[in-house]
């Protein structure tokens, strides 16, 4: 796709989100997070995503280190502001009200909002530093949403992002110092508001177009097609129940999925099935036949799962299987489907 200032940007199908490799789940050990940006450049992946939310800036180090020998023309590098680190503070209590998850380890640095014009700025000097970088193709304000922020606080937050740091990347976009400006949100309304605010390039909707949740579709995604946006779907596993399956203890949207979840998902693996696709392979290849996506955005934490997701999103999947699940009310009408 092309940038509003004209630069070019290359996504592949499949790109690496780094979420996991901030010690999001548990305490990895650091050479294989390393070889797993290494293998998604061995595999073809072009698009890594990070932001210093993940570890507290440890995903953006793992990522760079496991960039350090690859063509940098060749791929494409997407970070985000909204949070400034300082390695001096004490990490904040968890908040019981809003969705927002912490994470297991990472780097001992206290993060705080800042959604300035001179915050953003900071925030892009400080991901460049980590990740040993010289630019980056892709800036997004990210958990400007009341997911992360609460209902009180969200409003407040997206003013003075489009205020402050919308101005500041909308300059940078101006003088390429990057290529594409944009925004990473959990809610599919909020990407909406960002949308029709602003002059983006990309947006990343994290959870809101999946198998289970078609929140996205009626609005955003018809009115990125419309700005010529092109989306990046994260989260399209809704947190793990659709890579898992229906499991005991099964995760949807960082909880165990309640029965109604659960229940739905049972009946779009019987679908699954009867067509002999694993539903991993279905929810990869749902996300990725809209028109407005460009790519899907997949955590992994080892290698193998970076071949697997992307070998999961090459299978030939029947058109049959997509018209099933919508006879069976397990999938809504109006969805494109590939095949």
């Amino acid at each position: 796709m092309t940038a509003r200032n004209g630069e070019s940007l290359a996504f592949s199908a499949v790109g690496l989100g780094t979420g996991p490799l901030g010690d999001f789940f548990e305490l990895l050990n650091e050479m294989t997070a390393i070889s797993t940006v290494e293998q998604g450049l061995a595999s073809g992946v072009r698009v890594f995503d990070s932001s210093p939310h993940y570890g507290n800036g440890l995903a953006e180090s793992r990522l760079g280190a496991g960039l350090r020998r690859a063509q940098r023309d060749q791929i494409v590098v997407s970070s985000k502001i909204g949070r400034i680190m300082d390695p001096f503070g004490k990490k904040p209590e968890v908040r019981k009200d809003v969705v927002s998850p912490g994470f297991a380890g990472g780097f001992p640095h206290a993060p705080r909002f800042d959604y300035s014009y001179d915050g953003a700025m900071r925030s892009i000097e400080h991901t460049l530093l980590r990740t040993g970088l010289d630019r980056l193709d892709i800036v997004l304000i990210h958990d400007c949403d009341v997911w992360t922020h609460g209902r009180d606080d969200a409003g407040p937050r997206f003013k003075e992002a489009m205020a402050g740091a919308y101005v500041a990347l909308d300059k940078l976009r101006r003088e390429k110092v990057v290529k594409a400006i944009g925004f990473g949100i959990n809610e599919a309304d909020t990407c909406v508001k960002f949308a029709k605010a602003g002059d983006f390039d990309v947006a990343m909707m994290a959870g809101r177009y999946s198998l289970l949740d078609q929140t996205g579709l009626q609005e955003f995604l018809p009115l990125a097609l419309q700005k010529g946006m092109g989306v990046m779907l994260a989260g399209v596993f809704n947190s793990g129940i659709l890579a898992t399956g229906s499991i005991p203890g099964a995760k949807f949207d960082y909880a165990v999925a309640p029965e109604s979840i659960v229940t739905k998902v049972k009946g779009i693996e019987e679908v699954c099935r009867r067509h002999h696709v694993t539903i991993r392979q279905a929810a990869l290849q749902f996300a990725m036949a809209h028109p407005a996506v460009v790519s899907i955005v997949l955590g992994a934490v080892t290698p193998e799962e970076v071949k697997a997701n992307v070998h999961d999103a090459s299978v030939e999947i029947p058109a049959s299987l997509w018209s099933d699940l919508k006879s069976a009310n397990l999938l809504n009408e109006a969805a494109p489907t590939a095949g």
